[in-house]
Formats: C-alpha cells, structure tokens, sequence
C-alpha cells in the first residue's frame, strides 16, 4: 500500500491486487490500527486514523461491495478520507463500549456531550478539546452514540513538542467519564508521525 498523502483513485490499488496484498500485509495493518488504539478508562476507545488506516478502510469497502467504477470509488473516497490526519490535527473514531446492551442503553444516555468532553494535552501546553461530528449530529435528546468522529486540532507549537517527545494525555472531563491516560510512547511515536514542523 503506498502512501502518498493524497487518496485518489488512481493511487488506490485494483481489486485484484488488493486482495493479493491483504492476504499478506493484514497483520500488517492490524498491528498499526492497534498502536493507534487508545483506551480510556473502561469503555472509550480511540482509533486515531492515519493514511494507512484510511486507505485500508477504503480498500476493505471497495472489496466487499464489490466496487471498481470510478463513481463508486469517488464515493468511498469522499466517505472516508476527511477521517485522514492532515499535518496539524489527529483524527480518531471514538468508540463507547459496552458489551451489555441495557448497560449500553443507560451509559448512552448519561454520556451525552461526552464527545465534547474529550481533551489532548501536551506536556506544558493547554488542553485541546475535540471538534466532534462535523459530518452529522450523532446524538440527540436521550442518548449520545456508541461511534463519533472526533478531530483535535494542535498548534504550531504544540507538533513541535511532540515531535521533540513531549508527553501527551489524553482525557475527559464529562461529569459521569472523568478519566485521563497518558499516550504510551510507542503510540505517539506513530502519532508523531502525523504532525508537520
């Protein structure tokens, strides 16, 4: 899979060659999603994206739906690539986890705005709080869901401490998820990556 930092679908690989490359780079791409992988307290985890993840994703829709004509392609691509990080930001999903679905129903419920509730802090800098959802709205009056889309914009200042190995912590200041972890190394070593200057 070659990364250009640009999805077209031109730099997207034909369905035969792509099903060629997942039998053998898979695990490949599992491990990367796992690294990427932060878990907040019990039940949120964050799935920051990359151009791996995205262009994986892109390849896995087009393979199961059988898609190969360009319009198609397009659609996926426009689907999927606003979730890349681009040079200032992380993107992640954010899952809320709860494997029992009336554990699930309450949680929801008293969780939401928890998505604007979620924060990056970089050692010595002030807190960055998520942009949430800019594709749609997905909560409502008695519940929030169980997926988001969240986007952390940094500063200038901010990817240079990064990238120099500042620690950073991820957290969430809702009233009913109070929790923070720092980012394990080898994470925001990849994240890092993600980050211009």
């Amino acid at each position: 899979m070659q990364l250009t930092g640009n999805i077209t679908p031109e730099s997207l690989m034909t369905l035969e060659a792509y099903t060629k490359y997942r039998k053998t780079h898979k695990a490949e791409v599992m491990a990367h999603r796992k690294l990427r992988s932060v878990r907040l307290g019990e039940n949120i985890n964050l799935q920051f994206e990359s151009e791996t993840t995205i262009r994986y994703q892109i390849q896995e829709m087009l393979r199961i739906e059988k898609i190969f004509e360009e319009e198609g392609i397009l659609q996926e691509i426009e689907a999927y690539a606003p979730l890349m990080p681009d040079g200032s930001n992380w993107k992640a999903t954010m899952l809320l986890e709860y494997p029992d679905i009336n554990e699930r129903k309450r949680e929801l419920s008293r969780l939401i705005g928890v998505e604007d509730r979620m924060f990056i802090e970089v050692e010595g800098q002030s807190r960055v709080y998520a942009i949430a959802d800019e594709d749609l709205d997905r909560e409502n009056d008695e519940k929030t869901s169980a997926v988001h889309f969240v986007r952390f914009e940094l500063t200038p200042g901010m990817c240079s401490a990064v990238k120099a190995g500042a620690a950073v912590k991820l957290g969430c200041d809702h009233t009913n998820y109070p929790a923070h972890t720092q980012i394990a190394m080898e994470s925001l070593a990849s994240l890092a990556g993600d980050l211009k200057g």
